[in-house]
């Protein structure tokens, strides 16, 4: 009762009016002499009074020295408690201001999904925006300061919550500032995902233009069928394939690719944005193209019974699947049938009469992959999974996932047919001089038939990837691709979506018109690096978010569903290496004894957390 009546009686401002006296008469002061300026008495309560004000106060009075339990004070000079006044003044509105953006996130995070506010509606208040991002910035761990770290902090204890990433995260999600299943990497590598006002009107013009440089020089293969196919939610359509057999009996094949360069210059501000992004990014949530999506779309993508300029690689293969003869043009051709990996399939299947340029195909990519096999290509198909989130900005949104066979048939001509392209365009580069990115993949000679014990598909491939070194680039002249079996090896195909394959194209199309190449060797080399950079992020941040959605499609199964899990090798003990076959994930099991490299086994989903990345797998072993 004593101590809360000497607070009752603490008051700032007889503090103050003590100090202005006392600074006059630069007097120091006790805290009994303080109780008897300011109460006029002595007394026990009014000293103890005058001892909490004086030992509390951060503004007007300091310590100037202690003789035993008592302390001898002075007044602070104007300009030092004008200043901490000021600090003071500012602490206490941060506090108010933290405390009311504390009360704007428990009534957030209290609402109803469907009545949390809008995300743009954090953003509208400078000081609010700011705490927001500060809470961003910790959740990715991508701090630029230590006011954005204290500030994150200050905000989780306020609320109650460990100072922690994952508890930012969190919160932000309760809020209805990130969806639940947002993409964290693509915010840590802060990727593009749209393109600048700037960027899209210059895409826009160069729509609107009508002029084809190359009108003059290109071949009319409008006669000829041709099938594009690809995924059957490809947006950008870069490539296509035709093909006859001569009279000779050798199969003719031509490879149209998209004539991007039709539209994009060197050095023009939408081509130096494509190299900024270096490739589009794919996920399961959505596709963020490397031009803005209108010229993609429907200037440069190969569209369906319309006349579209192109690149045409055409070659006549020798009876054992080499080249015969080649050449390279540009050319105009209209797409006869856009088909799904699928559809495709089913067509070869089918055998149709009709259909006879398909089966050609076919045939063609069967000769080039024993003719490759032959020349120490390795083959390296696995099954791949391959997943599209519909509404993923939902709670629950629908995952459809696929297992695609690199095996299958239609999947094996396309992969045939860009790899001869690659073949042929780095075999015209290097007669004619000109200076391209020339991928290689330098291999020792692994003895593939010490691998012919495993069976054939995910299984040995996997074995024989694990043995692979790093791809290789010369800017100069061919090198030996090893895992292709080739010579030399151009990626030319997807102009669209990868910016090495334009670069390939500027510097091919410069030739075709009898100009010089726009780059040198060394110049390509040093775009490259950046290039490649940027590519490498697409590819983590497509494996992350691919990993991520299937992890989340294995939590929302039943804890009883079994799957079936091809063993692909031991890593220690029994523990293994699998392939979950149903799904086309490599994951780790723990096998019984008597289970071996090939083998099936059924396994079932212990646990799966996809924002932890954390997946176990347990055995089902059926007992006989």
């Amino acid at each position: 009762m004593f101590v809360q009546r000497a607070q009752e009686n603490s008051d700032s401002a007889l503090l103050e009016f003590a100090w202005v006296e006392l600074l006059e008469k630069n007097k120091r002061v006790t805290a009994e002499e303080l109780a008897e300026m300011i109460f006029g008495s002595v007394e026990p309560l009014e000293c103890y009074c005058a001892h909490v004000m004086l030992s509390e106060d951060e503004v007007y009075f300091t310590v100037l020295e202690t003789k035993g339990s008592r302390s001898i004070y002075g007044p602070r000079p104007a300009v030092q408690v004008e200043e901490l006044l000021r600090r003071k003044l500012a602490k206490e509105a941060a506090e108010k201001e933290l405390q009311e953006f504390v009360q704007l996130l428990k009534s957030a995070k209290a609402m109803p999904l469907d009545a949390k506010p809008p995300k743009s509606s954090w953003m509208v208040e400078e000081k609010i925006r700011q705490k927001i991002k500060s809470l961003e910035s910790y959740a990715i761990d991508a701090c630029t300061n230590d006011d954005q770290r204290k500030t994150a902090g200050m905000i989780l204890r306020a609320m109650g919550m460990v100072k922690t990433a994952s508890s930012a995260l969190n919160l932000l999600i309760n809020i209805g500032f990130f969806p639940v299943h947002v993409n964290l990497d693509l915010l840590k590598f802060n990727t593009r995902t749209d393109h600048s006002d700037e960027v899209i009107s210059a895409a826009e013009s160069l729509l609107s233009d009508s002029y084809d440089p190359d009108e003059i020089e290109r071949k009319d293969l409008t006669h000829l069928k041709v099938y594009a196919i690809d995924v059957d939610e490809a947006d950008e359509l870069d490539d296509a394939l035709s093909a006859t057999r001569l009279q000779d009996g050798r199969i003719k094949i031509w490879i149209h690719v998209a004539d991007a360069t039709r539209f994009v210059q060197p050095g023009s501000i939408v081509d130096r944005e494509a190299m900024r992004r270096g490739t589009s990014v794919f996920l399961p949530t959505a596709t963020y193209p490397m031009f803005p999506e209108k010229l993609a779309m429907e200037g440069m993508s190969l569209q369906q019974g319309e006349n579209c300029n192109a690149v045409t690689v055409s070659v006549v293969l020798h009876s054992d699947g080499s080249i015969a003869e080649y050449s390279v043009d540009n050319s105009i051709i209209r797409p006869t049938y856009m088909l799904t990996y699928e559809s495709a399939s089913e067509l070869l299947h089918l055998n149709l009469e009709e259909e006879t340029e398909l089966k050609i195909l076919s045939e063609a990519a069967t000769l080039r992959s024993i003719w490759r096999r032959q020349q120490g290509a390795i083959d390296t198909a696995t099954l791949e999974a391959r997943i599209k989130v519909v509404n993923p900005e939902d709670p629950e949104p629908i995952i459809n996932l696929y297992v695609e066979n690199q095996a299958d048939p239609a999947m094996r001509l396309v992969t045939e047919m860009m790899i001869l392209c690659g073949e042929v365009v780095a075999t015209f580069g290097s007669s004619n001089n000109i200076p391209l990115p020339y991928r290689g993949q330098p291999q020792s000679n692994i003895d593939t038939s010490a691998f012919a014990h495993l069976p054939e598909g995910p299984v040995r491939s996997s074995a024989l990837v694990k043995l692979m070194r790093a791809a290789e680039i010369d800017f100069r002249k061919p090198i030996r691709h090893g895992i292709l079996g080739l010579p030399g090896y151009v990626q030319f195909t997807s102009p669209i979506r990868r910016y090495m394959d334009l670069l390939a194209h500027y510097q091919v199309k410069a030739f075709l018109i009898g100009k010089s190449p726009p780059f040198s060797a060394g110049q390509l080399e040093g775009m490259a690096s950046i290039v490649n950079m940027n590519a490498r992020v697409a590819k983590k941040l497509f494996s992350s978010s691919l990993r991520y959605w299937i992890l989340e499609f294995l939590r929302r199964q039943s804890k009883e569903k079994r799957y079936r899990a091809l063993i692909l090798r031991f890593i220690k003990d029994r523990i293994a290496a699998i392939l979950l076959v149903e799904v086309g994930l490599q994951s780790s099991v723990w096998v019984s004894v008597g289970a071996d490299v090939g083998d099936e086994v059924l396994v079932r989903v212990e646990e799966a957390h996809p924002r932890d990345d954390v997946l176990f797998l347990k055995e089902i072993v059926i007992e006989r």
